[in-house]
């Protein structure tokens, strides 16, 4: 039996996964959901057997089930191989009392990898027969661009625009996107934050006339940022995986409770994690981690979401976000599917910037999240602590988890910490947290005073970059950003 999707805001129209994957975004601006993402889960015992494929087939065919099993097998076989530098995929290794979920090994090194090299594959059956060519939209702090790019590079078809904040990423992050092959490919910095380019994403899919030029044109718009459905999905395997790990080393027993610590802005990461814990993974707490742009921390602590407040740059800056899209998911779970609530949450936020629960929401909140902030003096603190304490190295996302992880008692219940990029992508950050002076260094000259200071071993996609070419140095305002998409459109699809 299929079950389907509709939005966040209304129920005016159910949608099959495919049909939700391939639209991105609802047309009254909500995001995709199905009711009872619970009924029918696989049970924890077949989601603990086998290997990290077998569980992706299992939580793919369970969300996405309008997808035969050929189908979630074939796109699970294309996804993820050798094209990830871990046997595991995603492994799970010790750090002190705690465990530390690394993400990073796909072919960026960060964890966008993991739904970003399977979303293509889901768009690539989902559109079997369709026709139209999809131009994917999407607006990156960072980390999704790359990730986005080169699942989508050269994919027949399929056409590739990202946006990122001008100034405000690593210049690794920047120039993984500028050098990015593919004849399909287009990348774009705006003049402003991530928010500003989020928000300007989400205009140009609700613009109508936009939509009918490209219609003509044979082209639909479509997204890749975690408010598609096909980007949320993947990221619930890793939750079951570690679990599945650490069984399997001894270090839990099923049904153990277990808790999770995530650094996350727009909220995808952490509540792949959620879903997971409807699905019947046996997670106590989901313990959000913010940097300095804590509205999160806030959201958790008070019940009241306030986006009015300063935009701070820091050394995590795909965590520099002030509007957590894919938490009008978790809105619409804890008030029992109330669209109408959501609804409203979400124009208080657009006009007003900022909302609150009801309390009944507040409590259920409570029930499964916990939250903490870590600033760029504590984030420094903690990457330099971790490597003298435990030989552990961590980029600057994960230390701020791992800041707020450590501020907690242990109480006996397995902890895992979320890593979320190599710390190769943040090398002048990391150094210059493990005390070197990085002054007049390039990228590329971090990079390799930090493989002589911990041996660790640098990504060789991310050492591959000092040798290739720029391509792309456009630099627009919000505004203009609509024009860009169409243009890119005309030029790569039509």
């Amino acid at each position: 039996m299929t079950t389907f999707y509709h939005s966040t805001r209304s129920r005016n129209e159910s949608l099959t996964s495919k049909q939700a994957i391939l639209e991105g975004i609802a047309p009254d601006g909500g995001l995709f959901v199905r009711d009872d993402v619970a009924e029918g889960a696989p049970s924890l015992e077949s989601l603990l057997a086998g290997t990290y494929q077998d569980r992706a087939c299992l939580v793919l065919g369970h969300l996405l089930d309008d997808f035969t099993a050929e189908e979630i097998s074939g796109c699970v076989d294309a996804a993820y191989g050798p094209n990830f530098d871990s046997p595991a995929v995603t492994p799970v290794v010790p750090c002190g009392d705690d465990w530390t979920l690394e993400l990073w090994h796909g072919p960026t090194s960060a964890f966008k990898d993991i739904a970003l090299q399977m979303l293509p594959q889901l768009m690539r059956v989902s559109r079997e027969g369709d026709g139209r060519g999809v131009m994917i939209v999407t607006a990156t702090s960072g980390d999704t661009g790359k990730a986005a790019l080169e699942g989508f590079a050269d994919v027949a078809g399929t056409g590739v625009t990202v946006f990122y904040p001008h100034g405000k990423v690593s210049d690794v992050q920047r120039l993984q996107m500028a050098t990015q092959r593919g004849k399909n490919v287009a990348v774009c910095a705006i003049e402003g934050n991530f928010d500003d380019a989020q928000t300007q994403v989400k205009r140009i899919f609700a613009d109508v006339a936009l939509r009918e030029r490209l219609a003509e044109k044979n082209v639909v718009l479509s997204s890749a940022n975690s408010i598609n459905v096909g980007r949320l999905v993947p990221q619930v395997t890793y939750y079951f995986d570690a679990y599945a790990q650490l069984v399997a080393a001894g270090k839990l027993k099923s049904g153990d409770a277990i808790d999770f610590c995530v650094p996350t802005g727009n909220f995808g990461d952490v509540l792949a994690g959620y879903y997971a814990k409807l699905m019947g993974l046996p997670v106590r707490k989901l313990i959000v981690a913010s940097n300095a742009n804590d509205v999160l921390t806030d959201f958790i602590t008070t019940g009241t979401y306030d986006r009015r407040r300063p935009f701070h740059k820091t050394i995590s800056p795909s965590m520099d976000i002030l509007v957590s899209s894919n938490l009008e998911r978790l809105l619409f779970y804890l008030s029992d599917g109330d669209c109408e609530l959501v609804s409203s949450l979400m124009k208080n936020l657009a006009e007003q910037g900022f909302y609150t629960v009801p309390e009944h929401v507040l409590e259920r909140l409570h029930e499964t999240f916990e939250c903490g902030r870590a600033d760029d003096t504590a984030t420094r603190e903690t990457i330099r602590d971790t490597w003298e304490r435990h030989g552990v190295i961590l980029d600057p996302h994960t230390a701020v988890a791992r800041h707020v992880l450590e501020a907690r008692p242990a109480d006996g219940v397995a902890r895992v910490c979320l890593s979320t990029a190599s710390p190769y992508k943040f090398s002048a950050d990391v150094l210059a947290a493990l005390g070197h002076d990085t002054t007049d260094m390039d990228g590329f000259e971090c990079m390799d005073a930090l493989f002589e200071v911990t041996g660790a071993k640098v990504p060789e996609a991310l050492s591959a970059l000092r040798d290739a070419q720029e391509r792309f140095s456009d630099v627009v305002s919000v505004p203009e950003m609509s024009g860009y998409v169409e243009d890119a459109a005309t030029r790569i699809l039509a």
